[in-house]
């Protein structure tokens, strides 16, 4: 998995495992989070967003299952 950094004031990186569609998001704060059966094109759309922050709480923060790790 590659680690992108994000342009963002809340998200610091973002990886992402195309065979398992699990994404991992690293804030700000230093918690990292991994967001479960999200689809590739969601990942693309976050990662190129104009805000990152805003597509992730509007399109991924509650629409997928996530555990802290």
């Amino acid at each position: 998995m590659q680690k992108i950094t994000l342009n963002s004031s809340h998200v610091s990186t973002a990886q992402y495992d195309k065979e398992n569609s699990l994404l991992i998001v690293e804030f700000v704060s230093g918690d990292s989070y991994q967001y479960f059966d999200v689809p590739e094109f969601v990942y693309l759309q976050f990662i190129q967003a104009v805000s990152p922050g805003q597509f992730f709480a509007d399109n991924i923060r509650y629409q997928y299952r996530y555990q802290k790790i």
